[in-house]
């Protein structure tokens, strides 16, 4: 199998279920915001070289891979010609509530804002809130315009907490405080 197919050298991409849509679709928009997370969220587990959280971000990663086939193949007729697609869950928002939880019990109170950064990987976790939420504008916009599974963005939502809660985790471990936000 080759790597290129040429067949979207005129703008427009498959969808999986079939039909083509062009490359800036809200629906690519937003399965393309979840690439990105998932590409970050490697890096970040990548930068932690196996220690914990890292098997937590390896199991967000497959999750999210999840997430981004739920996005891609539009509900419908075309949905159910992709049978066996996974489909994100109110179990894995409750998961991630359960992460969150364990976590945040760990970590001092948080009592005002904080900038990102500290050890690389909580400042590449950081990273990743980031994009999770510019994941969730977009399944937001999209959800505005065509029928998503809400469970996606409730999981979004929830994720981007998560990640927030283990970057400060990770300075914590490493024993670098959190950097309070200064009002000028």
């Amino acid at each position: 199998m080759k790597i290129y197919t040429r067949t979207g050298d005129a703008g427009e991409t498959g969808m999986l279920g079939g039909g083509r849509v062009p490359k800036a679709h809200p629906r690519v928009e937003a399965y393309g915001a979840v690439d990105e997370l998932n590409a970050a969220l490697g890096w970040a587990a990548a930068l932690l070289d196996g220690a914990d959280p890292a098997p937590v971000i390896h199991q967000l990663q497959q999750e999210c891979f999840a997430l981004g086939a739920d996005l891609a193949a539009p509900p419908g007729p075309a949905r159910e010609a992709a049978t066996g697609l996974p489909r994100v869950t109110a179990q894995q928002v409750q998961a991630l509530e359960g992460l969150i939880d364990r976590y945040d019990a760990q970590l001092p109170p948080l009592r005002q804002f904080i900038l990102p950064g500290g050890a690389p990987a909580a400042a590449a976790l950081h990273l990743a809130r980031t994009v999770a939420r510019r994941a969730e504008r977009r399944v937001a916009a999209l959800a505005a315009q065509e029928e998503v599974n809400p469970v996606v963005l409730q999981y979004l939502n929830r994720l981007s907490d998560l990640l927030f809660v283990l970057a400060r985790w990770v300075n914590h471990r490493a024993g670098v405080p959190d950097v309070p936000w200064q009002p000028q």
